[in-house]
């Protein structure tokens, strides 16, 4: 109940000016901080010169960010722009062989980045996999695609497997990292298709075809293979109406949220002030709760912009790739997830789906304690949120909100959405930041903050919810309005 309901506009108007003023209020309070942090001993590591014009340090803290697009961002440009040009001659050549041509020369880029032991001890994974797919057991494919993806993590394999790179250069460690993990998850979702319809035979062409494709070789994502493969199977693909429109707008947005994180960075330094818990202890209640947030939304913002380049030049080739995913880590797993998890309504097929994901996820991540612990809160608060669902629609449960109004069932409902974001930003803190910072931040808004600050903080987040809810009734309604339309 509530879902759909409008709410009046002045109390939108309400909540849209509380959380403006909030959010003004606490990245104030960040923007002094990371002004008067920006000389300290602790910060010199990852706090580096940026706009020496205006004297403006940047924060480096996040090596990902760095090396798409400081560090080697002309080398991935020009890798990402020469598969660009390649593709558009072979879709103008030969347009039926065109996955056989982006194979190939992803399979050469692969060779002559990392050398030729390295493709064949890829190419040994995916015939291992592809020989347990002809099996037909799912168990089986699921099983050998863990320990495969152990065997990239773990000690002694990793370290022999890794002597196969020829070669030392700067991006060789996560090259081999991001192709051997990504390539594993690819066989795998091939595997697990080959058993779901063993009528459609898929070869080993297929699979080889599927895994080297190059936008998504190195970094991913995880384009499920029955997916992929139906759509590079298109003799001549045809365009949307509007699609290379779409395409520019979300290049376009990629860049501007680039731009903007790169100029946030300048100013804000929230993945550096978390590593000095003596100075992150010296924030007001305010400040130390943005800051929290605000590291989860740029990992949110993040994996958009990642997904949102690499997707763009996937798209130019006539795929429709995934959407960035809303849960950390589990991005590229989220086939199993579905897959295991149907329509994520029942209970014992919802624990089965969250534990084989972050199963995947923990050896995706590097086991380790902090890696253990973050899959844990991850998998209880997503089994968490249906239990919640399910006593809500118990009977005693069910009667009470039923006597309520539309109205106040949707803010009872953001309510408990509000405590459920903060779940989602304690449970993350964890492995973006350190569990000791995730310490501070629970210990100064749930005990010494208690009541005002904590009761502050939770209306302030229950008042974005309520406007991200808006947000989405909204749409909704223009779709509708737009399919009415088209039937008509």
């Amino acid at each position: 109940m509530g879902i759909k309901t409008a709410l009046p506009a002045a109390e939108l108007g309400l909540y849209s000016l509380v959380l403006s003023g909030a959010l003004a209020y606490a990245g104030r309070g960040l923007l002094e901080a990371s002004q008067d942090g920006a000389h300290r001993k602790a910060f010199r590591e990852s706090v580096r010169p940026g706009w020496e014009y205006i004297g403006r340090k940047m924060d480096v803290a996040d090596f990902e960010w760095v090396m798409w697009f400081t560090s080697f961002r002309n080398i991935i440009v020009f890798a990402l722009s020469g598969h660009v040009l390649f593709a558009k001659l072979c879709t103008m050549v030969a347009p039926q062989f065109r996955s056989w041509m982006y194979a190939v020369y992803g399979a050469l880029a692969v060779l002559g980045t990392m050398g030729p032991w390295y493709l064949l001890l890829l190419l040994g994974h995916c015939v291992s996999l592809y020989v347990a797919s002809l099996l037909g057991q799912p168990w089986l494919c699921f099983g050998l695609g863990l320990a495969s993806l152990a065997s990239f993590k773990l000690d002694p394999l990793i370290s022999w497997q890794s002597g196969f790179v020829t070669g030392t250069f700067d991006l060789q460690e996560v090259l081999f990292h991001g192709g051997s993990g990504f390539t594993v998850l690819r066989c795998t979702s091939f595997a697990l298709e080959s058993c779901a319809h063993p009528d459609r035979r898929y070869s080993l062409a297929d699979l080889l075809k599927y895994n080297f494709y190059l936008p998504f070789f190195f970094f991913g994502p995880i384009m499920t293979f029955d997916r992929f493969h139906a759509q590079m199977s298109q003799v001549e693909p045809v365009r949307r109406e509007g699609e290379l429109w779409r395409i520019r707008t979300q290049a376009g947005l990629s860049v501007v949220a680039i731009m903007a994180v790169d100029i946030f960075f300048h100013f804000f330094y929230i993945l550096t002030i978390p590593s000095d818990l003596k100075f992150a202890n010296r924030l007001p209640d305010s400040a130390l709760a943005g800051l929290a947030y605000s590291n989860l939304v740029y990992d949110w913002v993040k994996a958009a912009v990642l997904f949102g380049v690499v997707n763009t030049v996937a798209r130019l080739d006539h795929l429709d790739p995934p959407q960035p995913p809303k849960l950390r880590g589990s991005g590229d797993t989220l086939y199993v997830y579905d897959h295991i998890g149907g329509e994520h309504s029942e209970v014992i097929p919802e624990l089965g789906a969250t534990v084989a994901t972050f199963a995947i996820t923990t050896l995706w991540l590097g086991p380790c304690d902090i890696v253990y612990l973050w899959s844990f809160l991850n998998c209880f608060g997503l089994n968490f949120e249906l239990w919640v669902q399910k006593l809500a629609e118990w009977g005693p449960l069910a009667q009470i909100e039923a006597s309520l109004s539309e109205q106040m069932s949707r803010r009872v409902r953001a309510l408990f959405g509000a405590m459920n974001f903060w779940a989602i930003i304690m449970y993350n803190l964890v492995s973006l930041n350190s569990l000791e910072f995730t310490e501070l931040v629970a210990r100064r808004l749930l005990l010494t903050g208690f009541p005002r600050n904590t009761l502050a903080v939770l209306f302030v987040t229950y008042c974005g919810v309520q406007l991200v809810k808006e947000r989405e009734r909204t749409l909704a309604m223009e779709e509708g309005q737009q399919d009415k339309e088209k039937l008509e």
